[in-house]
Parts: structure tokens; C-alpha cells; sequence
């Protein structure tokens, strides 16, 4: 007897949307939604979002880059001769500010925010008032910016973003075996992507749906 459609694991390429309507709200990160729901009635033309690694920050941040038609930079390659044509967007993405190299181009862009009404959301890892920022004008413009935190996602968001994940692959995945992973996983998006691409990988492998054996196979591979 064949498989149901249920089972089967389709050994197709998959593309994990990025758009509006797949961003998923939860507890977790409702404050940093609501931040980029209200622009462009943000107080000045600039805000920041954070949060840990593969919480949603990059996320979160393309769905602005569609709304406002932003371009997008790493702070990392922001530099002070690259700074003009960054500006000559009109809105901008600078992602993972605490990793940059060069803060007089994080510094002027933020003028140029102000001078020339520019429109730029800024992700990073830490708080603005965490970041370890030598020059000082730097540190308190970006303090005075409008900021909020995507938390540790909690387990309800954790659950609707497996069951996601795996429809992204087209996998049906029983309730049960969710709910298996989730008491084993770390409570991070990282952690449930990498899950997720283990487990199609294991099914794939063993030519089986996803039963609970390739789970904990998966889980096993992963270290869990």
C-alpha cells in the first residue's frame, strides 16, 4: 500500500516566504512589530529592533524593506566613502550594528537621517545602550532612537513556526511529533530551522514520512 499524502516527503526545492503576510506575531516579538507597524510615524526617521541570532530580526526587517522599498546593508560594510550612495536610497536597512567597522559612517548616515529625512530601521544583537561604541556622539544618537526587543520565542510561536517550516517543504508532520521536538529543541528560530532541514534530510535519507524515529534521528544528528 502507498503511502498518504500525509507521509510523503517531496524532494523539492523550498523557498521559506519573507513577506508580510508570513511573519508570524507572538508574545515574543509583538513590541519590535508593533515599532515597525507604526512608520513612518516614527519620532525621528531612524529606529532600531533586536534581538539573539535567528530570533526574527532580518526577518522583521524585510518586511519594512518592502514596505518603505528600502536597500540593504551589513553595519560590517557601511563605510564613510559608501555613505552618499547608501543615503541616495531614501530608506535603509543597516543590519547587525554591533558588528561594524566603521563609526563614522554609522554616525553620518544617522545625520543624514535627520537632515535629509531618510528613512532607516537598524537591527542588532543587543540593546543600542549595550553595544560597545567608542564614539560618543554614535552612542547617544543611537540610545535617543525608538527601540524594541524580539524576545526569546516562546513555545506557542515555536510550534506554529515548525508546523510552517515544514509546509515550506511540503511535509505534513503529525501534532505529536511536533510537540516531541519541542521538548527537546533549543527555543530559538535557528534552532527549529536547523531541525527542520535535519528532519527532511533524515526522511529523505530512510525514504519514510516523519515518524517519530526520524525525529529523534534527526535530534541525535543535531546533538539534542
Amino acid at each position: 500500500m502507498s503511502d498518504s499524502p500525509q507521509q510523503l516527503a517531496f524532494d523539492l526545492p523550498h523557498r521559506p516566504a519573507l513577506g508580510v503576510e508570513d511573519f508570524l506575531v507572538s508574545h515574543s516579538n509583538a513590541a519590535a512589530v508593533a515599532l515597525v507597524d507604526r512608520w513612518p510615524d516614527w519620532p525621528v526617521g531612524a529606529a532600531v529592533i533586536s534581538g539573539p541570532a535567528g530570533s526574527g530580526k532580518s526577518h522583521l526587517a524585510n518586511v519594512w524593506r518592502l514596505r518603505s522599498h528600502a536597500a540593504i546593508v551589513r553595519a560590517a560594510d557601511c563605510t564613510t566613502a559608501s555613505v552618499p550612495e547608501l543615503a541616495s536610497h531614501g530608506a535603509l536597512v543597516v543590519e547587525d550594528i554591533g558588528d561594524r567597522d566603521d563609526e563614522q559612517a554609522l554616525f553620518h548616515l544617522l545625520n543624514l537621517v535627520r537632515e535629509q529625512r531618510l528613512a532607516m530601521l537598524l537591527t542588532s544583537n543587543a540593546a543600542p545602550g549595550d553595544l560597545n561604541v567608542v564614539l560618543p556622539d554614535l552612542r547617544s544618537r543611537l540610545k535617543a532612537l525608538p527601540f524594541a526587543a524580539i524576545a526569546t520565542p516562546d513555545e506557542a510561536l515555536l510550534r506554529v513556526v515548525l508546523v510552517k517550516l515544514f509546509a515550506d517543504r511540503q511535509l505534513a508532520v503529525d501534532p505529536q511529533i511536533i510537540a516531541y521536538l519541542l521538548l527537546r529543541m533549543e527555543r530559538s528560530m535557528e534552532a527549529a530551522r536547523r531541525i527542520v532541514a535535519e528532519v527532511d534530510r533524515q526522511a529523505l535519507m530512510l525514504k519514510r514520512g516523519v515518524t517519530r524515529t526520524v525525529a529523534a534521528a534527526a535530534l541525535e544528528r543535531l546533538g539534542y
